[in-house]
């Protein structure tokens, strides 16, 4: 696949050599996978998920896990022509050699895009056409986990095998029983019984659907349900501290690190936080150890502390206080994500708003009280209004309200109350907010399994579009707040598939036939697809979308996250009475069927024989809540008049601010440091080769891989002045995509002089491969960058003896002409330029290739697309350029 690189855009996607990527030498396996995110390259390296599994299963020496991601349209189209199989980024190996493929599904909308990879990897898109083995081959298994895993029933005959629930423990073990039973020749259908013994394996082939209203049937004895597999607890698994840092701008293009995962806040339309129950958490000195060791290893500029819901991470504000400087310094800044209202402090406010206010985003999802009861939200008007409030005080002027339409109970006068709230928040900012920005973004309440509302109804499109016009209305009058919603059309398609059950798979096979790809990407959702294959089908979207009967079977019944179908049944009783339910992991045990409390046995029923599953909290309180603290749920029993480390690391912190344990009061606003970051007393220019996969690296990618690699060099770098202070690095002219260079050059600024060999052997252990550090001057610290005026490559052409005889005899035609015009794209539309005028010169040489002297003392234009001019038509894979030297005025 990487000789296509030429052809493909945006080919750094498929380059995996990036700073972290793992390799290893195939021949000294035992067993390989891919781990495969049907999204492109941005969507799919801000995956948390993806690169927990290929830590696991790379730790382990005898087992590799690579990576694919979802190529876009154009590229999968090259593929096709050429006849070219999707390969692995690591290796370049094609999917279909492998021992197994494993997808991560996150959503529904991706099933699509699962074929369009089996497609282009060459793997047939049914189970059952897999028994057999290929001409390359017994088959790899195709399996997918992720949160959409508990009800995959629509693409469940194109699935050999799922993993439900957490994965890291089990994948390891199931990667390396299928190697060694396809070494062994063991017939895939053993092979899958045997695997099916494993926790959270779920093999469609042994359970049967016949019709709707029918429960599904076990086919194996012994096999009757299937029970998500579960890592009890958090504190040494593995969790990746130097996973690939991608190249290019990912989604959320940062270091993500887990403080927790489950959430039991109990909303009653929360799929995540009923399938990832019960909450565990780290300590705060494994997160610490954690982040800092992620920071060096990465070269990250931002650290993102996430779970579920981040702000009730109990041990927050220690935690934060440890972080917080130790990042400033490094001028590496914390974000902070699922935020609930309240859960935030004033002094982490303050301490965020001391060096970045961006925009700050709250989810009340209803706007009424009572509709905020009924989903158990757990949000009052007046926290909310307080929450805001605060942030407006400590300089924040934007801020986010999410909202849902369409849940169970709404009326119209619950829209009324989303555009009350809304004007309650601009209005608590008062006049000194000058550049104040209230947005209400909307999104239709999509019911999912395994939760309380997954027997409620979906409100159809119409009625969708009715509603999000009412808001228009209601919120028209009022300046300075914006409605934004989610495409009306990509909720109703979620809703048709988040409940399907197998009579789906045929449909979603016929809408990707028909060209449906990337249907969670708004530009590209093609709702006609599956409305026709539906039709197609004998079927239609209100057979989804519509209630459920409480009494009928489910088609994931099968399917257990461990919490109970009582538990779900009360939690929708007490919903529709408008009743809340408080959160466990601080309270009395709300008997959801996951944990193992009091010897009881939970829906987990074959894990629990093995495994404590209970919460597992840094503390009985939130940190942020009251500075008396005791720990809970820990091995290791405190002695009495002892506190934790942790909570001895919170009480530092809060002394540090004025803030005494068991007592009230404020704190001063924190002042940045000053840390003279922007200081500059040495530059140096640094030469480089830019060889191999690196050659197709665009020059803003190469920009942030040179300032990552520097911030692992924990040099002092100087920075920028400003609101985002950046690295002082300066270039030379861009090199075009795809040319190789044993020329190029950047300035650095650093606030104090190092050797100038120390500061190139250190970079040069720090870059990926491909770029290749070699030589290294002294600048005056204040000299300003200075661009070529000339360049010199040689250029090479692949053909046959004839074709290379006459490439060279119309270069010589070329240099007999005074005048060459060639229309050349420019920002403003065709420019007409004479090419003879940039070429002084170009002299055949032995070998076959072509020295080339390029002249920009009056004008610059792309080698690469001079050169493929000069020679039209000829194909770009046929052309190779190798830049050697630059020449300065």
């Amino acid at each position: 696949m990487k000789e296509l690189l030429p052809l493909l855009p945006r080919p750094s996607r498929y380059l995996g050599n990036e700073w972290g990527a793992v390799r290893k030498d195939p021949a000294a396996l035992a067993g390989r996978i891919a781990l495969a995110f049907p999204d492109l390259y941005e969507v799919g390296m801000s995956y948390l998920g993806q690169k927990i599994l290929a830590q696991a299963i790379n730790q382990r020496p005898e087992l590799f896990a690579e990576r694919v991601f979802c190529p876009c349209a154009e590229a999968g189209e090259i593929l096709r022509a050429q006849g070219v199989p999707l390969a692995t980024l690591e290796t370049d190996t094609p999917l279909r050699e492998l021992d197994a493929v494993g997808f991560s599904l996150t959503h529904e909308l991706c099933y699509t895009n699962v074929l369009f990879m089996l497609d282009l990897a060459q793997i047939p898109l049914r189970a059952a056409q897999r028994l057999d083995p290929g001409p390359h081959g017994p088959w790899p298994l195709v399996m997918a986990g992720g949160g959409a895993a508990f009800n995959a029933e629509p693409i469940a005959e194109f699935l050999d095998l799922m993993v439900l629930g957490d994965g890291e423990e089990v994948m390891p073990e199931l990667l390396a029983r299928i190697a060694a039973a396809r070494r062994a020749g063991t017939p895939r259908l053993e092979l899958l019984r045997e695997l099916a013994d494993l926790p959270g394996v779920y093999v469609p082939a042994f359970f049967a659907w016949d019709a709707p209203g029918q429960p599904v049937r076990p086919l194996l004895p012994g096999h009757e349900r299937v029970e998500k597999a579960i890592v009890a607890d958090l504190s040494g698994a593995p969790f990746p501290l130097s996973p690939a840092v991608p190249f290019g701008q990912a989604v959320h293009d940062r270091y993500t690190i887990e403080l927790a995962r489950g959430c039991t806040r109990g909303c009653r339309f929360c799929h995540a936080g009923m399938t990832y129950r019960p909450v565990r958490e780290r300590t705060p000195e494994e997160l610490g150890d954690m982040i800092s060791k992620a920071i060096a290893a990465t070269g990250f500029e931002e650290v993102s502390l996430l779970s579920l819901s981040t702000g009730d991470y109990s041990a927050l504000e220690g935690l934060f206080d440890t972080v917080f400087d130790r990042c400033a310094a490094e001028q590496v800044s914390i974000c902070l994500p699922s935020l609930r209202v309240g859960s935030l402090s004033e002094h982490i406010m303050e301490r965020i708003a001391s060096i970045r206010r961006t925009g700050a985003t709250i989810a009340p999802e209803a706007g009424s009280q009572r509709l905020r009861d009924v989903i158990n939200k757990g949000v009052s008007e007046e926290g909310l209004l307080r929450h805001v409030r605060t942030l407006f005080d400590h300089g924040w002027q934007q801020v986010k309200l999410y909202f849902m339409i369409g849940l169970p109970t709404e009326t119209d006068e619950d829209l009324d109350a989303i555009a009350d709230l809304c004007v309650k928040v601009r209005d608590v900012a008062g006049r000194h907010v000058k550049r104040l920005q209230v947005t209400a973004a909307v999104s239709p309440f999509v019911p999912k399994t395994h939760t309380p509302f997954q027997w409620e109804g979906q409100i159809g499109m119409e009625e969708i579009r009715r509603r999000i016009y009412y808001l228009k209305d209601a919120l028209k009058p009022h300046k300075r707040i914006t409605l934004k919603y989610h495409q009306p059309e990509m909720s109703f398609l979620e809703g048709v598939l988040s409940r399907g059950d197998r009579r789906l798979g045929p449909v979603i096979e016929t809408a990707y036939r028909k060209g449906a790809l990337f249907s969670s990407w708004k530009d590209h959702l093609r709702l006609e697809h599956y409305l026709e294959a539906l039709a197609e089908h004998g079927l239609t979207p209100e057979e989804f979308q519509g209630p459920r009967d409480v009494g009928a079977p489910l088609p994931w019944d099968h399917l257990s996250c461990g919490v109970s179908r009582d538990f779900l049944l009360l939690e929708r009783r007490r919903a529709l009475e408008g009743k809340i339910t408080p959160d466990c992991r601080y309270g009395a045990c709300r008997n959801c069927g996951v944990c193992t409390l009091d010897g009881r046995v939970s829906e987990l029923s074959v894990q629990a024989r093995d495994a404590d599953i209970r919460p597992r909290v840094v503390f009985a309180r939130r940190d942020q809540e009251t500075p008396e603290l005791e720990p809970r749920d820990r091995q290791e029993p405190q002695n009495p008049g002892q506190i934790s480390p942790e909570a001895a690391l919170v009480q530092a912190a809060q002394a540090a601010r004025g803030h005494q344990p068991g007592q009230g009061g404020g704190h001063a606003r924190p002042q940045p440091p000053d840390l003279g970051l922007s200081e500059r007393k040495a530059q140096y220019r640094i030469w480089y080769e830019k060889r191999a996969e690196a050659a197709y690296l665009s020059q803003l990618e190469l920009q942030s891989i040179l300032e990552r690699a520097l911030r692992r060099t924990r040099f002092p770098l100087s920075f920028s002045a400003g609101f985002h202070p950046m690295p002082r690095i300066s270039f030379g002219r861009a090199l075009p995509v795809g040319v190789e260079s044993v020329s190029e050059w950047f300035t650095l600024c650093l606030r104090e002089a190092l050797p100038a060999e120390r500061v190139l052997s250190a970079l040069a252990a720090q870059m990926p491969h491909g770029l290749a550090p070699f030589r290294i001057e002294n600048l005056p610290p204040h000299q300003k960058t200075v661009q070529a005026v000339g360049e010199s490559f040689l250029v090479r052409y692949s053909g046959s003896e004839a074709e290379v005889a006459a490439w060279r005899a119309r270069w010589a035609e070329f240099l007999a002409r005074d005048v060459v015009m060639f229309d050349r794209k420019s920002k403003n539309g065709p420019k007409a330029t004479n090419l003879r005028a940039l070429v002084a010169a170009a002299e055949p040489r032995p070998d076959g290739s072509v020295a080339l002297a390029l002249d920009w003392s009056t004008d610059y234009m792309s080698p690469q697309a001079l050169v493929l001019a000069v020679n039209a038509p000829i194909s770009p894979l046929a052309v190779r350029l190798l830049k050697v030297g630059q020449q300065f005025g």
